[in-house]
């Protein structure tokens, strides 16, 4: 390391990588910012070779088969996933001999911070990407047995918690998710840190334009959603907005990008109410294709459902909306409607209130001038701060710290 304040950080991930951008783009940030970077990375997709540089990341695949993902799932019922991955954890710090461990989610982290705890005493830092124990009680396979009896919620918030304060710091993803952390655990709001996940301008906005995908939308009022399209993420609520949008604007349209094992419940409700000629099933596309479909947008939308996960963290697609210069109506989730009211880039409706979001859908409508400049509001806002290089300032800045 040519850099005297450097330092060689052992990053830890749970799962393949690549791909995990959140992942891929902090690692990238330290490695810029001159520290040596080596990422462990469990190779549940038997990605080759063992061992390779992306940029500038060290990568050490460790061998995961089918038996060590199945045990993942109960890793807060039982201790058999955690005993598994000590020996491997172990031999990987031996090996890299790091100055500072840093911890991606709560599914591995119990093992890093007992092999650590034991072994190493190094400064570790927990880096937790959602709300882990709120967000398992939609999964469908939860709700159902075996997973209802097998996987308790409880246990993993209990887990969370005292992750968070065996921990020396701890990387959340909003100030709102910070302000709950502090609730629940009592520790100091020093101890985290807010790191959003913000786009990169510079690469998001270099994706080609693909005139194929815009030619699929009407020349009228097309309302775009792009991500997972769960029950919770509120597209059952778009869709019976749709049907009272149609009522005054019969052109409206509803792309959804995207996928989930719940929509057929959405595509029931598409059947019932009579909506097929107005909503479109893009399934999955890749992310260099969003820009295409937002462009192709008169607005697009957030209305995600109320619940601990989606009030304390921010979904990618609100920075690609506004990226794409589009007007944004989202529900009243804490997270993202603050940026909304702080950029007046969009509209907030009450979250599940079919009534109040096509009423502000129509809204923009009648008012293209208004639409416009909340846009250029939202494009403004990632240019100048709702962006990685900004954003990741904070991460930089605690290795700084570390390092002095």
């Amino acid at each position: 390391m040519t850099n005297l304040a450097a330092m060689r950080i052992a990053v830890f991930l749970d799962q393949s990588f690549p791909p995990d951008s959140r992942v891929e783009n902090e690692a990238y940030s330290l490695v810029e910012a001159g520290h040596e970077v080596h990422l462990f990375s469990l190779n549940f997709k038997k990605i080759s070779p063992v061992r390779e540089i992306v940029n500038g990341i060290q990568v050490h695949r460790v061998k995961a088969g089918k038996w060590l993902y199945k045990l993942s799932a109960l890793a807060y019922t039982y201790p058999f996933f955690h005993n598994a991955l000590k020996p491997a954890i172990k031999a990987f710090i031996e090996l890299v001999k790091p100055e500072a461990l840093h911890v991606h989610d709560m599914l591995i982290a119990r093992a890093v911070i007992d092999v650590n705890d034991k072994s190493f005493h190094l400064p570790l830092t927990l880096d937790l990407h959602e709300n882990r124990p709120e967000i398992l009680q939609f999964y469908p396979h939860l709700k159902k047995f075996p997973g209802k009896q097998l996987i308790k919620i409880d246990a993993w918030r209990k887990a969370q918690n005292k992750l968070i304060k065996r921990a020396d710091n701890v990387v959340l993803v909003t100030p709102e998710a910070i302000d709950q952390a502090v609730k629940d655990t009592g520790e100091p709001a020093s101890k985290f840190i807010a790191v959003p996940n913000t786009i990169t301008p510079e690469i998001y906005l270099n994706y080609p334009i693909d005139a194929a995908v815009v030619k699929r939308f009407k020349k009228g009022f097309d309302i775009v959603y792009v991500g997972d399209t769960g029950l919770r993420r509120g597209l059952d609520t778009a869709l019976y907005a749709l049907e009272l949008i149609i009522q005054e604007v019969p052109q409206a349209q509803l792309v959804v990008v995207g996928k989930s094992t719940e929509d057929n419940v959405l595509q029931s409700i598409v059947q019932e109410r009579g909506l097929s000629a107005h909503v479109l099933f893009e399934g999955w596309q890749d992310v260099s294709l969003f820009p295409s479909y937002i462009k192709g947008a008169e607005v697009c939308i957030s209305p995600l459902h109320r619940n601990l996960h989606h009030d304390t963290t921010l979904a990618n697609k609100l920075f690609q909306y506004m990226a794409g210069e589009r007007p944004v109506v989202v529900s009243d989730c804490p997270s993202q409607a603050n940026i909304v009211n702080e950029v007046g880039c969009g509209l907030i409706h009450e979250a599940g209130n079919a009534r109040q979001l096509a009423a502000h859908l129509l809204e923009l409508y009648k008012n293209p001038t208004r639409a416009r400049l909340m846009g250029g509001n939202g494009k403004k806002a990632i240019l100048n701060k709702y962006n990685w290089k900004n954003t990741s300032q904070a991460l930089i800045q605690h290795y700084a710290n570390l390092s002095s």
